[in-house]
């Protein structure tokens, strides 16, 4: 996979904590910065999942008699803690 150079401006603390957890982890600054991109990216896709869930929920809730009988049926059926 290709790679382009990205100028991203850090406070020094931030450039310290990067650097010491890359050396913790045996890596470098710029790999956690791109995994750290990859989580935001992951986790907005996540919240839209959600946010998509929800609307479509309020456009057709679900069946209350149908809530229902998964209630018991999870009730009859979970394992005893």
């Amino acid at each position: 996979m290709s790679r382009r150079e990205v100028l991203v401006q850090l406070d020094d603390e931030l450039v310290a904590q990067l650097d010491g957890l890359a050396a913790r982890l045996g890596t470098n600054r710029s790999e956690l910065l791109r995994r750290g991109a990859q989580a935001v990216i992951t986790a907005e896709d996540l919240a839209e999942a959600d946010r998509e869930l929800v609307a479509a929920y309020r456009r057709q809730p679900a069946d209350p008699a149908l809530v229902q009988s998964a209630r018991r049926l999870a009730a009859q059926t979970a394992p005893a803690w």
